[in-house]
């Protein structure tokens, strides 16, 4: 670690470790601001809250956490650093995908609307059409554990579903996303407000039914994605990607809604007469798979839930 990055990691967290701010650590592991925001996300980097007096007010932000001094340090002295970092990451789109898993684009499209793997991140292009975009490493990943889906007819099951218009992409980068934040966390009420940031207001409003809870749950609304929405219609996209609408994933939310809520009532109830009063939060969380998801193999012969 350079000398300046070694001035900037002077703050500490609420368990004394040095620490660098998330803009210093992606210079020092010399990753763009996008790598370095999805390399926290996925775990490659260990971040870790910022002390209670430097966080921002709102939960998930990026500039709520810190990076470890050493674990700077790590990564920089692994080999192949940076380059062995970057491919970890390294996202690409429908057509570059299909080519790492040696099929057509029209088959790679059909095997991730039936949610055989998830997208790692979106943006949303000036047509506010929503571009999709996959970890080469899990796209290959599964090319190998699945050669009988990279050939010959797609399963009958996947193919009823896909003709019924299913398309596991929004569900799949969320249950993703609602993991990563909900695994920052140990707190109870921020834990809920993740969940609530999927569910359509009246479906939060159902399960939180005093107002002083659900405005708690926006205060600490997280923040899912930095993505550009400069027209109208790019903002419908992205909140469309936000928002769960099949019957099954808007039960499935509510159902863990309702639960970390019970928890958070039991554990902490004055928390709503003291909204700005955060807990500490230390250790690091694994992020929870609770989300069902379909399990495509040339054997399956069953169906994701439908509304």
């Amino acid at each position: 670690m350079s000398t300046a990055g070694a001035a900037e990691a002077t703050p500490l967290c609420d368990d004394g470790q040095q620490t660098l701010t998330m803009g210093r650590a992606a210079r020092e592991l010399e990753l763009r601001t996008g790598e370095f925001e999805l390399a926290a996300q996925l775990g490659e980097v260990r971040t870790v809250p910022a002390r209670r007096d430097d966080r921002p007010g709102r939960a998930g932000q990026l500039g709520a956490r810190r990076i470890p001094a050493g674990e700077i340090l790590r990564l920089q002295a692994e080999a192949g650093f940076p380059d062995t970092l970057r491919e970890r990451i390294r996202t690409v789109g429908t057509t570059e995908a299909a080519e790492v898993m040696g099929i057509g684009p029209g088959r790679f499209l059909r095997l991730t609307r039936a949610g055989c793997f998830g997208p790692a991140r979106f943006y949303v292009n000036r047509y506010g059409a929503v571009v999709w975009l996959y970890l080469a490493a899990e796209v290959a990943d599964f090319a190998d554990r699945e050669p009988d889906l990279m050939r010959g007819s797609i399963p009958a099951a996947m193919r009823v579903m896909l003709d019924g218009g299913q398309d596991w992409r929004g569900r799949q980068w969320r249950a993703r996303r609602v993991a990563q934040l909900m695994g920052q966390t140990p707190d109870r009420w921020e834990k809920a407000a993740v969940i609530a940031a999927v569910l359509p207001p009246e479906e939060v409003a159902s399960v939180a039914e005093d107002p002083l809870e659900r405005s708690l749950l926006r205060g600490l609304r997280p923040t899912f994605a930095s993505v550009i929405t400069a027209t109208p219609a790019a903002r419908e996209s992205f909140e469309r990607v936000l928002t769960a609408e099949e019957f099954d994933e808007v039960l499935w939310y509510r159902v863990n809604l309702s639960r970390n809520l019970e928890a958070a009532r039991r554990d902490e109830p004055a928390r709503l007469r003291t909204p700005s009063a955060r807990p500490p939060v230390s250790g690091r969380r694994q992020p929870p798979s609770f989300l069902n998801s379909p399990s495509w193999t040339t054997e399956t012969s069953s169906l994701p839930s439908r509304s």
